[in-house]
């Protein structure tokens, strides 16, 4: 699974810090989901939505429709 966060996080102006802090996540735990290295928990891509105001699936990337 792939999710959309580096690039609504940027829509927002948002840093990864200020992301975190409205997420109720960690800075590192967005760190390591925008770079790959762990898939999120869906309660975590439920907060990771709310906080950036989309709904999940806003936050995930479509097959097939991934940015080149």
């Amino acid at each position: 699974m792939q999710l959309r966060l580096r690039e609504l996080r940027a829509l927002a102006v948002l840093s990864q810090e200020e992301l975190a802090e409205r997420a109720g996540v960690s800075e590192s735990t967005v760190r390591k989901i925008e770079t790959g290295v762990v898939s999120p928990h869906p309660r975590t891509i439920r907060k990771l939505a709310d906080a950036l105001g989309v709904t999940p699936r806003e936050l995930l990337v479509e097959e097939g429709k991934a940015a080149a």
